[in-house]
């Protein structure tokens, strides 16, 4: 089963916009292949570096975090990133440290995270959750400087994080409203510029509100020119009017939105609508940014890195045989040429209308298009597409030319129509199906959107609804046995295989072209058998060409012009250069000698430096030499002295040391007195303590036995009572257990309420402390607000005081103008003097110039005189060269006929010798006859006369195309160019007279030749012996003299091709001396050679 891979690497382009651009070189694309089954990337981040890749996906309903290398060809997959304490998210933003180790990323809610990766070694650093992120566009970036600093915008929320210990600690508190942040971008390492859905720009340092601005809604060109047809047709109601200026003050009051923000040196630059980018600029007096340039679509001029890819559903596909290319077109309104084996785009073209079908001619020099009004026939042109040719279809969704190119269909609703390519007549028509289905094939869970074929019968390729390609065998298998390829984000569209079957070509939905390669699992690559030799030719329009041409000639007297005045300037340049270098030679050398002196002087100035600084040094080395001696000896004493002092130390040490184990020894005695004295006294105190407890023994038994009496009355009292008592508290029992029942229920409710009024006290005690929480940062905010209220009072006193001095400013500057109003009107009495004398003046330049242009008139009709002289010189000149030339020509062959005549006349008369043996005189005459008289029949002088007309009109029809093409150029030499026309026109009739007479003295010759034949048959009739002379048969005639008619039609040629020459050296002289200008309408006009070639025949 053969396999398909796709060809990663992205196009290079010749990419042609509207204008049709040159060609630029392309990006080499080095993105590894789709995990298998997925379903769209979320998110993307490029290293600092430039090096690696991470890419966010969704396999098979599974989010997968990877990151590629990019450095390597092709680019391969270094890391998969998953951590088992978190659950799998889709991340929304990712972000690179610019050491490009770490690898920050948001995760969807719920359970949304901001993560921090080690990625090199798949390491989970930290993670804190976000909350409230919901469905908010969110961004994190890190800092600049700092691997450990994070930040995160979104809907409501502005957080920096530090990465510390294995943790993410959030470093700034939000004050003030939250904003929805659409977008951030880091200054310096605590700056950051954030924007937000109601045109604000903030600017945080350190995580504080450092500044803060409100961009106007700016309205793109489109826009405005919107605005301006929509004006125009409200005029026309007043009813409408009303709506449209509610809908347009809407629109203005509408705030912008900053979708992005970028940092550069100076400051940092955001787009607010559509087509207008904003530069800020960093002031140096408040320490703020400030609006300094608008950036409009119309004013920047940006060129496509690469090339332009669709931008909607791709609807067409097609290729051609001559060629290996591809068209393709879209919903983008788009038609594209693209070259699937040099990877470029060929042409670009946009239209007005959707594209709907498309197909390549065979040799793929033009292409059918179906657009939603019309099926055009389109030439593909070097730079261009040109319509050709337009067809009544409406809504072509299919359409195809034949194998051959000479037909090609098209649908029009539900009918097939099917038209000439040559003449365009519609030929047949064609209406529904017939056949039933011969054979159906499970898709297996999927919608097949496009099929493909190839041409070995062998495999089918089929699209699926969900981007995938599937390469099956054929016949079909029922079962599951193919291969499937993930592709494309959307459907695909269109498929179309190659002649060779060596790749497939996919387009889809999502506005991609896919170039597959097909293999063979056992083999590789599949091998066409012949290699395929693809056309190079182009089409071009005859205007065009016309324009380069015209454009190189103009281009060419440019240069020349330009290396006239490169040639001055240079001259000047040298000049001027000599000039400086004689100047600054004398300069330099002043200068040295100058220098010369001051070294000298130096030099001197030295020496006695030296000498003196030798004399200091000698002075302190002898210092250095007794300081050292008096340290030694102090040194010394000094040493001395604190050895004694050690010693006494050691001494006082030791006897310290004594005493001090004398005093523990006194210790030791003194506590072991104490012990023993205290043991004794304790001793003497239980002794007494015993004889209490024996006596206090004996009263207790005594008043025991008093007790037990007591206590035996007092129970039989007690008997008695509790009788009594107990008959009463059993009815009062009875009574308190049904009163209890009672008072259990009540208790039942007591507890409900009570549990619920805990859970309220504890819901008020968490209110309470929030409101403590958003008391204290209200507290602060309060203060801050206090701080902002001081700084704007005084900004405001500052704003008071300067509008007082622009007030007496203005003041002042009112008084200034009222005198510059009164001597304005000095000057404009003065400016009309002026302007009388001026018309005076302008009158007498105008009498002027028209006496130079009558004089440059009279120059312009020398120059004429003395050209059109030239020409007449040279062509007097060629005339006496080419008479000269045939002269010579004409007696050569005067002597080689008077040769020829003579050995004529020595072979007659041998002949006659042999006069008596006929057989000899047979053979003699026979090879008389072959060696004069065949030798001169064998010219075909109509076959010449032929070839000599094709040649001189080959050589007239050449000198006519250029003449053609040059007529554009020269109109103001009519006069000249038209004498020059009728000269060439006398010349060449007095050429044809002269090749008439030559004819007629060729004719002559061939006469007297048949009659010199007849005479020799006489002889051989007669066999009589004739002593005749040979000059009185072969009169002399200036006809013989032109026998070889092959040479005299090559010396016409000659004379021709040099009178051509003649006349395209003549051409160029004039379109150099004068002003390059177009001919006239009238050409050369035709040779008269009709007559000569009726006298050839006769």
């Amino acid at each position: 089963m053969a396999q398909v891979h796709p060809r990663w690497h992205r196009p290079r382009s010749r990419s042609r916009s509207r204008s049709q651009s040159r060609t630029r070189p392309a990006l080499t694309l080095l993105l590894p292949a789709g995990t298998e089954k997925s379903r769209g990337v979320q998110a993307l981040a490029v290293s600092p570096n430039r090096r690696y890749l991470a890419v966010s996906e969704t396999v098979a309903d599974q989010p997968v975090l990877a990151v590629s290398e990019l450095s390597e060809v092709p680019a391969r997959r270094r890391r998969t990133l998953a951590a088992a304490e978190l659950p799998a998210r889709e991340v929304v933003s990712l972000a690179f440290s610019p050491d490009c180790r770490y690898l920050a990323a948001i995760t969807l809610p719920p359970e949304g995270h901001l993560t921090y990766w080690l990625w090199e070694k798949q390491r989970l650093m930290a993670a804190v959750p976000v909350e409230a992120l919901g469905s908010s566009v969110c961004q994190v970036s890190f800092s600049p400087e700092d691997n450990a600093q994070v930040c995160i915008t979104g809907n409501g929320f502005f957080k920096l994080f530090q990465y510390s210990e294995g943790t993410l600690k959030q470093t700034n508190l939000q004050k003030g409203e939250p904003q929805n942040y659409l977008c951030h971008a880091w200054l310096s390492k605590e700056e950051i510029i954030c924007g937000t859905d109601t045109g604000k720009v903030i600017l945080f340092e350190t995580g504080e509100l450092q500044w803060e601005t409100t961009v106007e809604y700016k309205k793109s060109p489109r826009e405005l020119e919107e605005d301006a047809t929509t004006k125009e047709y409200e005029s026309f109601s007043d009813v409408y009017y009303g709506l449209a200026s509610e809908d347009s003050g809407s629109q203005q009051d509408s705030l912008p939105q900053i979708s992005a923000v970028a940092a550069y040196s100076k400051g940092f630059a955001c787009s607010c609508s559509p087509g207008v980018v904003l530069l800020f600029e960093k002031t140096k007096e408040k320490e703020v940014y400030k609006e300094s340039q608008e950036i409009w679509e119309k004013t920047a001029y940006f060129t496509y890195l690469n090339f332009p890819l669709h931008s909607a559903s791709i609807t067409g596909l097609d290729i051609c045989f001559w060629k290996p290319i591809l068209a393709t077109c879209s919903l983008d309104r788009s038609v594209r040429i693209w070259n699937y084996k040099m990877n470029t785009l060929e042409l670009y073209k946009e239209y007005r209308e959707e594209a709907y079908a498309v197909s390549l001619h065979p040799t793929g020099l033009f292409c059918l298009v179906g657009f939603s009004d019309k099926l055009r026939f389109i030439s593909l042109l070097f730079e261009d597409m040109h319509v050709f040719k337009e067809f009544a279809v409406r809504k072509c969704r299919e359409c195809s030319f034949s194998n051959r190119g000479h037909l090609f269909a098209a649908v029009n609703g539900n009918v097939i129509q099917i038209y000439s390519s040559i003449t365009f007549e519609n030929i047949n028509n064609l209406k529904g199906h017939s056949g039933k289905i011969q054979h159906e094939v499970s898709a297996f869970g999927v919608v097949y959107t496009a099929v493909a074929v190839s041409h070995s019968g062998h495999m089918v390729f089929v699209g699926t609804s969900l981007g995938t390609i599937r390469a099956m065998k054929y016949p079909l298998p029922l079962t599951k046995d193919f291969n499937e390829y993930q592709a494309h984000a959307g459907a695909v569209t269109k498929m179309s295989i190659t002649n060779d079957d060596l790749f497939l070509l996919t387009a889809s939905e999502d506005g991609s072209v896919f170039i597959w390669k097909v293999y063979d699992k056992g083999v590789g690559m599949m091998k066409w058998e012949k290699e395929a030799e693809y056309a190079e030719e182009v089409l071009i329009m005859r205007s065009d060409i016309e324009e380069k041409s015209q454009a190189m000639l103009d281009l060419q007297i440019r240069v020349k012009e330009l290396q006239t005045e490169k040639d001055y300037q240079l001259c000047l340049k040298d000049m001027y250069c000599n000039e400086k270098i004689k100047e600054l030679e004398k300069n330099f050398t002043q200068e040295i000698d100058s220098l010369k002196a001051k070294h000298q002087m130096l030099q001197a100035e030295k020496e006695k430096q030296e000498q003196h600084l030798q004399f200091q040094l000698s002075e302190l080395k002898d210092k250095q030499a007794r300081e050292m001696q008096q340290l030694e000896s102090d040194s010394n004493q000094k040493l001395l002295m604190e050895n004694e002092k050690y010693q006494e130390l050691e001494v006082k040490s030791q006897r310290m040391q004594e005493e001090y184990e004398k005093q523990l020894h006194s210790l030791e005695e003194s506590k072991s007195r104490a012990v023993k004295e205290l043991t004794e006294s304790y001793e003497e105190k239980l002794n007494e303590k015993s004889i209490l407890l024996e006596e206090t023994k004996e009263y207790m038994r005594q008043q025991l036995q008093e007790h037990e009496e007591i206590k035996k009355q007092i129970e039989e009292d007690e008997d008695r009572e509790i009788l009594e008592i107990k008959i009463k508290y059993e009815r009062r029992l009875m009574e308190e257990k049904e009163s209890n029942l009672q008072l259990k229920g009540e208790v039942g409710v007591m507890n409900k309420r009570l549990n619920s009024l805990q859970k309220e006290l504890k819901e008020r005690n968490r209110d309470i402390d929030e409101m403590k929480e958003e008391h204290q940062k209200l507290q602060s905010i309060i203060k801050s607000l206090e701080k902002d209220i001081l700084a704007l009072k005084t900004e405001i006193q500052e704003r008071a005081d300067t509008i007082q001095d622009k007030e007496k400013n203005i003041y002042d500057l009112k008084k200034k103008n009222q005198e510059l109003e009164k001597f304005k009107f000095v000057l404009d009495y003065r400016i009309e003097e002026f302007k009388k004398q001026i018309e005076s003046r302008e009158n007498d330049i105008e009498t002027r110039k028209e006496q130079i242009r009558e004089m440059e008139g009279e120059l312009e009709r020398f120059h004429k005189e003395s050209t059109q002289l030239k020409l007449s010189i040279a062509q007097l000149q060629q005339k006496l060269k080419a008479t000269d030339r045939e002269m010579h020509r004409e007696r050569q062959k005067k002597q080689n006929m008077e040769a020829l005549i003579k050995r004529f006349k020595t072979d007659l008369h041998n002949c006659v010798g042999f006069i008596q043996d006929s057989k000899k005189m047979k053979d003699e005459i026979r090879e008389l006859y072959s060696k004069y008289v065949q030798q001169s029949d064998a010219v075909e002088p109509e076959a010449v006369d032929i070839d000599l007309q094709q040649e001189y009109m080959r050589q007239r029809e050449y000198l006519e195309r250029n003449l053609a093409a040059l007529k554009k150029k020269v109109v103001k030499n009519q006069d000249i160019h038209q004498a020059s026309y009728m000269r060439i026109v006398q010349e060449n009739v007095s050429l044809i007279k002269e090749i008439n007479e030559l004819r007629q003295e060729l004719k002559v010759a061939r006469a007297q030749v048949h009659d010199l034949q007849s005479t020799l048959r006489l002889l051989k009739k007669k066999k009589a012996i004739q002593d005749t002379a040979p000059s009185s048969e072969l009169p002399p005639s200036p006809a013989v003299l032109r026998l070889n008619a092959e040479k005299e039609s090559e010396m016409i040629i000659e004379m021709q091709q040099a009178e051509i020459q003649y006349l395209r050296d003549q051409i160029q002289e004039k379109g150099q001396v004068l002003a390059v200008q177009p001919l006239l309408d009238s050409s050369l006009p035709q040779l008269n050679l009709e007559r000569s070639h009726k006298t050839q025949q006769q």
